[in-house]
């Protein structure tokens, strides 16, 4: 009787202690973000992209409690670093800091190693920014007529310094050749910094740029603004896109967060969430306006529907700028 007590209870401990390691050694789940953010950037360094990711990676580190980081990959108008997120693991740690011509455009004109509509899910579109034509401050061109009548008189003549085949920059001066007739020699850097600084040192005639870029240069006599994309001017003295023949949805840039496609929707709502509380944050806010950029935010599953319209809008678009 003794011993049958002894063995019960002998079996009960070895039983409990069981359930004890059982318990002990069942792995935690980790909490996203357990790790820094890398965020890739698909151009050069300087440029408005730059600009504005230097601002978000200050700020949003206080709604997901890790650092994130960025991480400049240009080349090849965009698609090198956009390819290196599409083939990155889908966990929330590497996301791609674009825009929409590299983004929706770009398919209709190259076969790219990726496919946009498989391989990205939009996390936000942080804003939007109007681009505008750009001269060195001390240019022979004036106002934009002075530079139409300069390209239409030496065709090709004029060096146009832009981001990329395809992007940001390059489609809206496609778009305003193709409006006015005139021709510029287009030569392609790895983003809109390196553009500028062509421009700035004397490498190109002509560029575009974006606020975030534009505002400090204006300020200090370096460049001189001829025209600005959008129906209404952005400045007293210079004319509209739609005022010198020019469409006026031209010359628009969405920048947007992208995830590669199969990230975990848990993941994907974290993130979400923390660039809704940017858009609260006075910080945040105050630096994007020193800027001289908007906070224009729109959330993920919003923004795919726009990229769903861009896709069919920008296939239209390819065909009007390379008909003869």
């Amino acid at each position: 009787m003794i011993r049958r007590n002894l063995f019960k209870l002998a079996l009960g401990a070895a039983l409990t202690c069981g359930a004890v390691a059982s318990v002990a050694v069942t792995p935690a789940v980790a909490q996203y973000p357990e790790k820094p953010i890398t965020l890739v950037i698909p151009l050069g360094a300087g440029g408005s992209h730059d600009l504005n990711a230097r601002v978000i990676t200050s700020v949003i580190p206080a709604y997901l409690n890790q650092a994130m980081i960025v991480r400049l990959t240009p080349g090849a108008g965009g698609q090198k670093g956009t390819q290196e997120v599409a083939n990155s693991t889908a966990d929330g740690y590497t996301l791609l800091f674009s825009h929409n011509y590299i983004d929706m455009l770009q398919q209709h004109v190259e076969n790219l190693p990726y496919d946009p509509n498989k391989d990205f899910v939009p996390v936000a579109r942080i804003n939007y920014a109007p681009s505008g034509i750009v001269v060195r401050g001390d240019s022979p061109y004036k106002t934009i007529d002075d530079l139409f009548a300069a390209a239409k008189a030496n065709p090709g003549g004029l060096k146009m310094a832009h981001s990329g085949n395809w992007g940001a920059t390059f489609v809206p001066a496609a778009q305003i050749m193709k409006a006015k007739g005139v021709n510029f020699n287009m030569i392609p850097y790895k983003g809109g910094g390196p553009a500028m600084q062509a421009l700035l040192s004397g490498d190109a005639d002509v560029t575009m740029g974006f606020p975030a870029t534009l505002a400090g240069l204006i300020d200090s006599g370096k460049i001189r603004i001829l025209a600005t994309a959008g129906e209404k001017r952005m400045f007293d003295d210079v004319p509209s896109f739609p005022e010198i023949g020019v469409s006026g949805d031209a010359g628009f840039m969405h920048r947007v967060v992208l995830a590669p496609a199969g990230t975990p929707d848990d993941v994907l709502q974290t993130l979400r969430e923390a660039f809704v509380k940017l858009q609260e944050d006075k910080t945040y806010t105050r630096l994007m306006s020193r800027l001289g950029e908007n906070t224009d935010f729109i959330d993920g599953p919003d923004y795919q529907k726009m990229r769903e319209a861009q896709a069919v809008d920008y296939k239209a678009l390819v065909q009007e700028i390379t008909a003869n």
